[in-house]
């Protein structure tokens, strides 16, 4: 089996290089390349976001870290025992993931947070192979719509048939489930489409299937 991931310095999407090349010059101590996978490959959990944030992950390195998505997820999952430590939204903090690994669908940070279709596909690779050096994997969860039809092509199932819904389990194999939820972004939370109740019942329930 190989063994993908994007280089750092990937041009495989010009748009996107060009964009993080934008960046390099406004913030010249950022990480400004494809973020790499936080979380150790023998995990029975994988969370896979949309993308990395501009003043996030783009900056920090480590997914989910430096913007506001961070604190409703990693605070979550440090109070279910998928963490330990403080989330303190930086890549030094001591935060450590246990029985989890985290991800992105797409490894750079896209303009106006919105990659385009061809750019996830491209990006897509690497998310599989991710997914393939998994050997204890039982659980996906997508964290919005755009990993969760990411997820569902790298197990050649057809969005149409497996339609997002927060809170829906989905059995792509014998032995790996999708579960779906609204992303962890500041939108969604002030908005209350997403609250912190619904999304520690979530992880509550993927802790009690593992």
């Amino acid at each position: 089996m190989i063994y993908l991931k994007p280089t750092f310095n990937c041009d495989f999407c010009s748009r996107l290089k060009n964009f993080r090349e934008e960046n390099k010059k406004k913030f010249p101590s950022g990480w400004n390349s494809p973020v790499p996978t936080w979380g150790e490959n023998n995990s029975e959990l994988l969370i896979v976001g949309l993308a990395p944030g501009l003043k996030g992950a783009n900056l920090s390195g480590r997914p989910f870290t430096g913007d506001y998505a961070g604190i409703l997820l990693y605070n979550t999952l440090t109070k279910y025992n998928f963490a330990t430590g403080s989330y303190q939204a930086h890549i030094n903090d001591g935060l450590h993931l246990t029985n989890c690994k985290i991800l992105n669908a797409v490894r750079c940070v896209p303009p106006q947070n919105k990659p385009t279709t061809q750019e996830e596909k491209k990006c897509r690779p690497f998310l599989k192979s991710e997914i393939d050096i998994m050997p204890n994997l039982k659980i996906i969860l997508a964290l919005g719509v755009i990993a969760h039809k990411n997820i569902l092509s790298c197990f050649n199932y057809s969005n149409s048939k497996m339609k997002f819904k927060h809170g829906q389990y989905f059995q792509l194999t014998s032995h790996i489930i999708l579960v779906d939820s609204y992303h962890v972004s500041k939108y969604n939370t002030s908005t209350k489409l997403l609250t912190t109740e619904m999304f520690e019942n979530l992880i509550q329930s993927i802790r009690n299937k593992l």
